[in-house]
């Protein structure tokens, strides 16, 4: 159970709210988790249930009101860099060169000049992506010899000043390569022995240019510290479907199956029909996960295809304006109507899709068996006003008020935590 963040309520019962636009319905929460789903009391019950709580709208106990507004599952950051996030400050110009390696030197550069990483900074953008709904993260931050494990403790830090607000999952992550920088995994070592839950690596080939050795060591720590698996590849074509051939290889072999994720993964969406349809039936097999930040430009990831196979697929901010790029603001709902609109998605049944991977079906991305609006579930709890989930994904309108482990912790666009 969540402990209580400062100025937040606890919920015992959020009534009169429609879960995925379905009927009226009464959510009875008991320690964090939703342990009933009743039909939307009737006004007397609703009185009676009111006098016996401890409170009403605020306060320990509290019956909530949703007027009948739309609920949908706490959003799931599943790829995310609150580390490096200049969120809060001043306008910060972009510079440097462009492209990986450019980003990289650039980044390296400066981030000292920001505080970066810091528990202030990353605190300001947690908090924006509290207010807009988002519940659950899994963030890759920064492990080099310049930071070592600094960026992690400010993580953590920062999450646990929230009071439960937002939970997170992170992947230690080697921004300026693996094995072209000496000593950098035995830093992956080290997070994986401090409770980082995954290792990450980045562009086998073209940053180490050692794909195999990259890989070899990577699944190296996994299998000795029993941690995941996160790999940023931007690689493209050939290239990049020769790498995931290899991490599909590397995980049937290690037995890791449900446990490695192929991030951005643009040569998927690249590849012609039947090479992708063959590279994508491996993936499913072997359990490995795709995440998408859903980028204007690049081909679509296949994701009907992706689902049909087996390979789940989680949606993610990447970095919120930060020294990679000014864009970028923590809505993962909006997020959402970029991801449906790049996908091609008009259907209703494709727009529900798109909010499905931004919310319920991302939970296994951040550790959680079941995320959802179902009995058993942490009770985290999005409300807007739409009509129905289509009309949701492609407006995406204010957060009326989110609900993280039974407590309200924003309402109306004004975070509480």
């Amino acid at each position: 159970m969540r402990s209580p963040g400062p100025g937040t309520s606890t919920v015992t019962v959020l009534r009169d709210v429609r879960p995925w636009g379905g009927e009226r319905s009464d959510l009875h929460v008991v320690d964090g988790l939703i342990a009933a789903i009743v039909p939307h009391a009737s006004a007397a019950s609703a009185a009676s249930a009111a006098s016996a709580a401890p409170a009403t709208d605020g306060g320990a106990g509290a019956v909530i009101d949703g007027g009948g507004l739309l609920a949908l599952p706490g959003l799931v950051n599943a790829h995310a860099h609150v580390d490096k996030s200049w969120w809060g400050k001043p306008w910060v110009s972009y510079g440097g060169e462009g492209g990986v390696q450019g980003r990289i030197a650039h980044e390296r550069a400066h981030r000292g000049e920001l505080g970066i990483p810091g528990v202030d900074v990353t605190l300001a953008v947690l908090r924006e992506s509290v207010r807009t709904g988002t519940t659950a993260v899994r963030t890759h931050v920064d492990v080099d010899l310049g930071v070592g494990l600094r960026g992690i403790e400010a993580v953590r830090e920062a999450v646990a000043a929230l009071g439960g607000a937002v939970t997170a999952q992170i992947v230690a992550f080697p921004q300026d390569g693996v094995l072209r920088r000496p000593g950098v995994l035995e830093l992956l070592d080290a997070a994986a022995v401090a409770g980082a839950e995954h290792v990450g690596g980045l562009d086998p080939a073209s940053i180490d240019r050692d794909p195999v050795g990259q890989l070899d060591g990577l699944f190296a720590i996994a299998e000795r510290r029993g941690v995941g698996i996160d790999v940023h590849l931007h690689d493209g074509g050939d290239l990049g479907a020769f790498q995931i051939e290899l991490i599909i290889d590397r995980t049937l072999r290690a037995g890791l199956q449900g446990k490695v994720n192929v991030a951005h993964g643009f040569a998927v969406g690249q590849l012609a029909a039947a090479r992708q349809a063959e590279l994508v039936a491996a993936m499913g097999e072997a359990g490995i996960t795709m995440t998408t930040v859903a980028p204007i430009g690049a081909a679509p990831l296949p994701l009907h295809a992706l689902r049909d196979a087996g390979v789940a697929v989680g949606l993610g901010t990447d970095g919120i304006r930060d020294l990679w790029s000014p864009y970028g603001t923590g809505d993962l709902l909006a997020l959402t109507t970029q991801l449906a609109r790049l996908s091609g998605f008009r259907y209703d049944e494709d727009l529900v899709t798109a909010a499905r991977i931004a919310s319920a079906d991302a939970g296994r991305f951040v550790g959680r068996p079941v995320h959802d609006l179902v009995v058993g579930a942490p009770a985290d709890v999005v409300l807007v006003d739409a009509e129905n989930v289509p009309d949701a994904v492609v407006r995406a309108p204010r957060r009326a008020l989110v609900v993280a482990g039974g407590r309200v912790v924003a309402r109306d666009g004004e975070v509480l935590v």
